[in-house]
């Protein structure tokens, strides 16, 4: 009879274990606050300043002048420079997805009038659409977003008053 007792006993010794390690696991330690994120009031910090527990290093009532006559920061956007170096990597990317299409195209034309033949699959060239139609509406897509970067850029150099024929690189 002892022998049925211990096997369960054993079982249910091992899950009560068990259950105190996890509950343990998941309770908060006290004076532990890693993940505690801690705001410091105006009213707080004069207190502290008060008791002498904050000290203020390196501020010198000349020296906010000065930080105001420095220059600004480098601001991309109102670079034309920038523009002008991000408009023509979108045109030469515009310029290739639309001969990629023309390509595509005219390969789609060559096997209709029957110019060029292959025997079979060519998957080491990686066609993009299962049909012709859908590799070039894929194709199509793509420069129509080619396209919409570019114009998004122009919009954006408008609203920073930069002119227009600085993206066109005169």
């Amino acid at each position: 009879m002892n022998r049925y007792l211990t096997f369960p006993l054993a079982i249910a010794m091992t899950l009560s274990t068990l259950a105190i390690l996890l509950r343990a696991a998941t309770k908060p330690r006290a004076g532990k606050t890693e993940g505690a994120t801690v705001v410091w009031m105006d009213d707080d910090l004069e207190r502290l300043l008060a008791k002498g527990l904050i000290s203020v290093v390196g501020q010198v009532p000349g020296e906010a002048s000065e930080a105001a006559a420095a220059p600004s920061l480098y601001v991309r956007t109102q670079d034309p420079e920038w523009y002008a170096e991000q408009a023509s990597k979108l045109r030469a990317e515009l310029a290739s997805r639309e001969a990629e299409l023309q390509h595509y195209r005219q390969a789609i034309e060559d096997a209709r009038n029957l110019k060029t033949m292959t025997g079979g699959i060519n998957f080491d060239r990686g066609d993009i659409g299962i049909t012709p139609e859908a590799g070039i509406e894929i194709l199509q897509r793509r420069v129509h977003e080619g396209q919409t970067e570019l114009d998004a850029l122009e919009d954006l150099a408008r609203h920073n008053g930069i002119p227009p024929g600085t993206l066109r690189g005169q």
